[in-house]
């Protein structure tokens, strides 16, 4: 009987002893080989311990009573050649400029990719007020305090919004304005209803990383999708599952209510420095297509229309069209974005 127990008591523990080996392997794949976090360990706010393809570096700015720091990435090339800032999006980060700016920088150009409060591995003030007036302000700061007094200015998605609105603060800094599938060409307003930014508040804590590739693959990339794909949502899918999971969907809320609120097409005509905009026509980015107004019938984000509507608004606009790409040219097909883009820059001389 002894020995009856004695083999139990073993076989438990050795199943035991099994399950928590289970457990630990488990828990050790959360972390990269060295023992950096990943997407399903989760980062918090600032991205701690996710590492960019270039070193970044952190520019300190007092505002709204608050002492913030703004991140950015600063890549020299030749003294004679201009300066390029590349404005991220909404749902990215600076680090998917890496293969443009690896490119510009080759052709001599200097770069720098700036991380707007709120967003990247900057501050994530909750009690602020956003704003492109604001984050424009504090770009032109940053290239100040580097000493840059002329760029060409490069906005994608969202930050074709902010690019705009830089543009029109900063005309005797901004050598060439070029817009990248921004959104920001329609007025939304002018066909969604407005929300608080509670709404997008719920919908922000409602996110799940299937959620986040099914968007993306569907509005993003005409549903393919790739490692490479894939890579680019690694810092949302780890913010979910990181610590300040509340902060980032309380801060990515009020930079919403930005795009609803603060409408840069109504100015484009003011636009007074050289303009290229670049679109990848199957794009159909349209924020607040899912609340239109009733009395409203109009179709949001036909990009193939849009970007000739600008190009006639704006003074002077120089059009280059990308069609069957969609909303991120400059990770779709690279090899056709380059060629284009060379072609804008030389445009803005």
């Amino acid at each position: 009987m002894a020995s009856f127990f004695s083999k139990s008591i073993f076989l438990n523990v050795s199943r035991a002893s099994i399950a928590l080996l289970v457990v630990f392997a488990i828990s050790l794949s959360a972390f990269a080989a060295d023992g950096k976090p990943t997407p399903k360990q989760g980062y918090d706010a600032e991205l701690s311990g996710l590492d960019y393809d270039f070193d970044v570096n952190f520019f300190p700015i007092q505002s709204q009573r608050q002492s913030l720091k703004m991140a950015y990435i600063h890549l020299k090339g030749e003294a004679d050649k201009p300066v390029v800032v590349l404005l991220h999006g909404k749902n990215f980060n600076a680090d998917y400029w890496a293969d443009t700016a690896r490119f510009l920088q080759g052709l001599g150009y200097s770069v720098v990719m700036p991380e707007q409060i709120g967003f990247g591995k900057s501050s994530k003030p909750a009690n602020y007020q956003y704003s492109f007036a604001a984050m424009a302000q504090q770009t032109q700061s940053l290239l100040a305090f580097l000493k840059i007094e002329k760029a060409i200015i490069v906005g994608h998605s969202m930050g074709g919004m902010l690019a705009s609105r830089f543009a029109l603060m900063y005309p005797q800094v901004t050598q060439q304005l070029i817009l990248l599938n921004p959104i920001g060409l329609e007025n939304y307003l002018q066909y969604v209803e407005y929300k608080d930014t509670n709404f997008f508040y719920k919908a922000e804590l409602a996110k799940t990383a299937e959620g986040i590739k099914a968007y993306q693959q569907k509005n993003y990339y005409d549903g393919k999708w790739s490692e490479r794909y894939e890579a680019l949502t690694d810092f949302m899918v780890g913010q979910l599952h990181g610590p300040d999971k509340d902060l980032i969907a309380w801060v990515n809320a009020k930079t919403y209510d930005m795009i609803f609120t603060q409408p840069v097409v109504t100015e484009f005509k003011n636009l007074s420095v050289p303009v290229s905009l670049i679109i990848g026509t199957r794009d159909r980015t349209g924020p607040g297509r899912n609340w239109m107004r009733a009395d409203v019938d109009y179709e949001l984000g036909r990009y193939d229309r849009l970007g000739k509507q600008a190009a006639k608004t704006i003074p002077n606009a120089k059009l280059f069209e990308l069609p069957g790409l969609g909303h991120l040219p400059q990770i779709e097909d690279f090899a056709r974005f380059k060629k284009v883009l060379t072609k804008a820059l030389d445009a803005g001389r």
